[in-house]
This record gives structure tokens, sequence and C-alpha cells, in this order.
């Protein structure tokens, strides 16, 4: 078995793929670092996968050091606010940003929230944004990060390519019981191409 003595980090933009991601590491051989706080519900009916002390990571990071050889979910942003003082692998989940947003919309109104105010364009533009400055972050200090991109839209349509080099990324995993994670019936929001 490997020895991981770095943080696994699955991130991404809302309704990227990251919970799929989390589940698929959890089954491939590394546990999953989560309190089950947010409850599955029918917009993520397998589960969130989140741990509420990392979304308080610029705060208070001392979980972290307790958590190496493990995996956990962070949002895109909070990558900016992790310590430079450990060494962190991220799996970063991309989706085609239309369906992000439809999908995140969609799970807005079934909590009965409103959808975001700025115009689809706009929200597309301002998560670019997001992921451009975040990677920059990542390419500056890449002594303590290594990054592999994900195509969650590739992952879903040929899981074998993808799965094997998150495995490979990650020093070895069941790659077997990690495809089987993936659940085409959980992808309900596509735009044909």
């Amino acid at each position: 078995m490997a020895r991981r003595d770095y943080l696994m980090i699955v991130s991404g933009l809302p309704r990227s793929g990251t919970s799929m991601m989390m589940r698929m590491l959890d089954a491939g051989g590394i546990p999953a670092l989560t309190d089950q706080v947010r409850a599955a519900d029918e917009s993520n009916p397998r589960g969130y996968y989140e741990y509420e002390p990392a979304k308080e990571t610029k705060k208070d990071p001392s979980w972290i050091a307790a958590s190496l050889g493990r995996a956990v979910k962070m949002v895109h942003l909070l990558l900016l606010d992790l310590p430079l003082t450990y060494a962190y692998r991220v799996v970063f989940m991309q989706r085609d940003i239309e369906e992000i947003i439809q999908s995140q919309n969609k799970m807005l109104d079934r909590l009965g929230k409103n959808s975001n105010d700025l115009p689809a364009g706009r929200l597309a533009a301002v998560y670019q944004m997001q992921i451009e400055n975040v990677m920059r972050h990542i390419r500056r200090h890449d002594e303590q990060f290594r990054l592999l991109e994900v195509d969650y839209n590739a992952l879903i349509r040929e899981p074998g390519p993808p799965v094997e080099k998150v495995s490979r990324f990650l020093d070895g995993l069941d790659v077997t019981q990690m495809a089987a994670i993936i659940d085409q019936d959980l992808y309900r929001t596509r735009i044909a191409r």
C-alpha cells in the first residue's frame, strides 16, 4: 500500500462532480474525510462528502496535520487558504460551465432559494476568472501543490482513461472499484454538443 504523506484534495466549481470523485477515491482506497453534516438530498442523493473544518481553513488550518493520507473536498476558492507548510495533490474537476450553472440553478430551485442574480454569461465569466486565479496560485506554489485536472464530461463518457490517470496521480488505487461508482443516471443536467 502506498504511503501518502500529502493531503488529497478534490476541488472544482460547485456541481462539477466533486462529490462523485470523493466517492470514487474512497472506493479506490483513500479514506474520505467527511463529517456527514450536510445530508444527502435530491440534488446529491449519494451525499455531499463535505467536511466543515475545511471550509474554515483560513481561520483554523489545524485539521490538516491529522488528515494527511486522506481525501477532502474543497470548493475551488478554498485552495487559496491552504497553508504552504504541507504537500497537496489536487484532483480538480472540470465540467461544461453551462451544465454547472444549470445544475446549480436547479439545486437552488429545489431548495427554494433564488437562482444566481448574475446572467449565466456573466456568472460563467466570473467562474472562469476565479479558476484562472486558483490555477495561477497552484503554479506559483508548485513545490506544495501537484495538480491533475479531470474532465467530468469525459469521465462520464468513457471512465477508463481518466480513472487510470487519477490512480497513477495518487500512487495507485483500485480502478475497478472507482469506475463502479460512476452512475450515469445521476448525470441529469446535460447540454448536447
